[in-house]
């Protein structure tokens, strides 16, 4: 349970119109005098405004956080009229951190709002972020996301995270101080067109107003150190059933930002890492990555495999919080514990043996290192991995 929040002093009083104005809050015990305090006197930088920060703003606005700094660049389309609440048509065309500015005054002209009409970059990250307490990350990209994430890391900061497609939500906060971080729960992007933004899948409209009134609660629970927050626990809502699912993650102590030996010590080029091109030999596997056929097999060459009952060795290196989400089978051996656990692959190193994660990317490494170094001579990468195999084998094993 978070106790409370290190770099928020409360040192400033309310106002009679703001006890009016907070009443409710006050009245909860878990809040009170000292709680709104401590909201009126945090500092919460908001990354985008779109479909997520429109509740995260107008909440954390109305809740009385003193000061909300906003990362937005883009301008309002028709198209984000759909789910960005806080816009109207009139926007339309319109600079959206200006007019975010705006709309949260005039929920609470009490509240300090100080504008970023910039991207988010490796550049300038840092120097934006460092003065605020809690980071909420409404982003919609992946290079944004690891931004943010080893940003925050770097910098001692938490976080709280939510991504939406389809009818789809996840949601969790990242304390670095605490516990593990975004990567730790997804140690490597996806591949291009792998997993579609809401531009190309869509997205329910109302979806990042259940995801983001959860981050901004989130937030308003670390600035006022009560409840228990979704630290190691990713929130997954399917809003299609209306079916809410937790599962817990820990701190991987050979994630490459927060683990016990960091490779990543600097901010990196994050469009370039989220197209899967080599960005710096620091942060790689043991080799680099090859096309060369006799190292990879396809989900329908494997399935072929598995029908004919013919003999082989499927090795799963994902983290066993992966496998409640699915699964193909075989032997589980998370990456990071590969190197401490080889007696429990096979002792015959020229038995065939297929290797597989979420998109192939891993298995990739995992196999290069047993091929090159521990010579596993059949040693063969999923193409694609359990992407792959939902989409072009078993629909029902879950694509994550």
């Amino acid at each position: 349970m978070q106790k409370s929040i290190e770099d928020i002093l409360v040192s400033v009083e309310l106002t009679p119109k703001e006890i009016e104005r907070y009443s409710r809050h006050l009245v909860i015990p878990e809040v009170g005098i000292e709680g709104q305090q401590k909201l009126k006197s945090a500092r919460v930088l908001m990354i985008g405004v779109g479909g997520l920060g429109s509740p995260m703003g107008m909440y954390l606005a109305a809740a009385g956080v003193g000061k909300i700094g906003i990362v937005d660049f883009d301008k309002v389309s028709y198209s984000n009229l759909q789910r960005q609440i806080i816009y109207s048509t009139d926007d339309v065309g319109k600079s959206k951190a200006s007019l975010v500015k705006q709309k949260l005054n005039s929920i609470n002209p009490n509240v300090e709002i100080e504008i970023y009409d910039t991207k988010l970059t490796k550049d300038n990250a840092f120097e934006i972020i460092k003065d605020y307490d809690v980071i909420a990350d409404g982003s919609d990209n992946f290079a944004t996301r690891y931004l943010v994430n080893d940003a925050c890391v770097l910098l001692g900061k938490p976080f709280a995270y939510g991504s939406i497609l389809r009818f789809d939500g996840q949601v969790s906060f990242f304390n670095p101080k605490t516990g593990p971080c975004y990567r730790c729960l997804y140690p490597e992007p996806p591949n291009q067109g792998e997993v579609p933004s809401c531009e190309e899948g869509g997205v329910l409209g109302v979806l990042p107003g259940i995801i983001g009134s959860i981050q901004a609660s989130e937030v308003i629970k670390y600035i006022i150190g009560k409840g228990d927050l979704l630290t190691g626990r990713l929130l997954m809502l399917d809003a299609l059933k209306m079916k809410f699912k937790e599962i817990k993650f820990s701190k991987n102590p050979d994630c490459p930002v927060c683990g016990e030996n960091p490779l990543i010590t600097e901010l990196i080029d994050y469009e370039q890492f989220c197209n899967n091109n080599s960005f710096s030999n620091k942060i790689k596997s043991e080799n680099q990555m090859t096309n060369n056929s006799e190292w990879q097999i396809t989900v329908e060459e494997l399935k072929q495999k598995m029908d004919s009952g013919e003999k082989f060795f499927l090795l799963d290196i994902r983290e066993p919080f992966e496998t409640q989400i699915s699964s193909i089978g075989g032997n589980l051996i998370p990456l990071s514990e590969l190197r401490d656990r080889l007696n429990e692959l096979p002792q015959n190193k020229d038995e065939e043996l297929i290797i597989y994660c979420r998109t192939g990317n891993r298995s990739h490494h995992a196999m290069v290192y047993l091929r090159d170094e521990e010579g596993y001579s059949k040693a063969k990468n999923l193409l694609g991995g359990i992407h792959a195999w939902h989409d072009r084998i078993d629909p029902e094993v879950k694509k994550y």
